[in-house]
């Protein structure tokens, strides 16, 4: 297992140094602004907790992957999901999964960011939710993995609240709950100035 994830960090170091100069390698702290339809949120990043998700979410963020998709997964107290599909509800491509830095202090708490996954600890890619809750039970613990929290929401946050809120429904074509009855779509995500 510990092969597998030193793998996985020389993997991906040397996969960010070809876009290091497009993430702002020398920012610990970048941000993103997020232009969506209900509204435009900024998050700070902490590369000093989370230096393999942040340098990960912004490769996509200067690639325009996140630009033209839809927050799929919202639930009132708990989540506002996003990052994974367009409108066409195609999913977008990812790059390999990522170490999980889950065990690096951040706290699931409300107005934060973070890396969303599947059952696999290290299958992170693409996808991430804003916690809209205080979502203690998504951080590690001695048995479990947790989920990375990587920034914070430095402006907004009523935005992603008011999503939270939507109304949902269970997709018909993917089958998956907590879909907004009306389209919420993420036009553009955005990486600051330094």
């Amino acid at each position: 297992m510990l092969k597998r994830i030193v793998a996985s960090v020389m993997l991906f170091s040397s996969m960010m140094a070809n876009a290091a100069v497009d993430i702002q390698p020398n920012t610990l702290y970048p941000k993103v602004e997020f232009d969506t339809t209900m509204g435009k949120v900024v998050v700070e990043l902490d590369r000093t907790r989370a230096p393999i998700t942040v340098d990960n979410f912004l490769t996509y963020v200067v690639q325009g992957d996140y630009d033209n998709t839809l927050f799929h997964r919202v639930i009132a107290d708990f989540v506002v999901q996003g990052g994974g599909l367009n409108p066409q509800l195609e999913e977008g491509p990812s790059m390999d999964p990522i170490v999980n830095e889950s065990g690096n202090g951040l706290s699931n708490s409300v107005g934060t960011i973070a890396m969303a996954r599947d059952n696999d600890p290290h299958s992170a890619t693409r996808q991430f939710y804003f916690n809209v809750g205080d979502n203690k039970n998504l951080n590690p613990s001695k048995r479990r993995w947790g989920y990375a929290v990587f920034g914070e929401v430095i402006e907004g946050m009523a935005v992603l609240e008011a999503m939270s809120y939507t109304p949902t429904m269970t997709n018909p074509e993917l089958n998956w709950p907590d879909f907004p009855v009306k389209e919420i779509k993420l036009n553009k995500a955005t990486l600051l100035p330094q």
